[in-house]
């Protein structure tokens, strides 16, 4: 596993609706979290405001694979541009109804990765982000 490589210890907190986040808040804040990463579905995008908020209470970075994270005061985002794959997925659906069989198109991955970094959100926590991360990022939030 990369994180051990790496000395990153990493803890599981499993929500699976809203009521599930005070616990989960409570194991990090036990555990003594660095940082603490969101992955993206519809539970947590409709309660992101409510993890930032918990987040920023207790001065913990944010990080997700996708952007509206980091667009509403995450640290950063490193993941697939979701606009691109909705473009794509309209190609598909092109193709379908002129005809082609779903069978038989290629399976395609996300080709356009981003790194959007959140200057505000750093500044908020007392973080200096490399000037080497700035010039790779495709955004960065001011």
């Amino acid at each position: 596993m990369a994180a051990r490589r790496f000395g990153v210890e990493l803890h599981l907190h499993g929500v699976s609706s809203p009521f599930d986040f005070p616990a989960a808040f409570e194991g990090i804040t036990r555990e003594h979290a660095h940082a603490l990463f969101v992955f993206d579905d519809v539970l947590m995008a409709t309660h992101k405001t409510h993890i930032l908020n918990w987040a920023a209470k207790v001065r913990l970075p944010v990080i997700s694979q996708y952007a509206e994270l980091t667009e509403a005061g995450g640290l950063m985002a490193y993941g697939p541009n979701i606009p691109d794959i909705y473009r794509r997925a309209a190609i598909y659906v092109d193709k379908i109804l002129k005809g082609a069989k779903p069978a038989e198109l290629p399976v395609e991955q996300p080709t356009k990765i981003q790194l959007i970094v959140n200057l505000k959100a750093a500044r908020a926590l007392g973080l200096t982000i490399p000037q080497s991360l700035l010039l790779r990022a495709d955004q960065v939030i001011q």
